[in-house]
């Protein structure tokens, strides 16, 4: 009975270890990837928010970000968090590893 009782435990702390590192430890790396992402920020950089409005930061608050969208340069003020992409980053990211890439060969 005793043997039984270890086992199961034994079974369940398994059974935690693999949510942790299958569901967790990902989530956390990429809750922590977005919030560099977004302290990272600066003006001119191009962003798209989850709502899917694109445009260019043209402030930076504390917690609050503006953009300018459109032709019209209509400025609305979101929450940092509500920023999802940065766009500017990303074209850099890739034309940098365009270049990496070229060298390799």
């Amino acid at each position: 009975m005793n043997g039984d009782l270890m086992s199961t435990l034994l079974m369940f702390a398994v059974l935690i270890l693999i949510f942790y590192f299958f569901m967790f430890r990902p989530e956390n790396k990429k809750k922590k990837a977005l919030e560099s992402m977004r302290d990272s920020l600066k003006v001119g950089d191009s962003v798209i928010t989850i709502g899917g409005i694109n445009g260019v930061v043209s402030y930076i608050k504390d917690d609050k970000i503006v953009i300018e969208s459109g032709a019209d340069r209509v400025r609305i003020e979101f929450e940092k968090w509500a920023i999802s992409t940065n766009v500017t980053a990303n074209e850099a990211a890739a034309k940098a590893r365009a270049e990496a890439k070229k060298t390799k060969k």
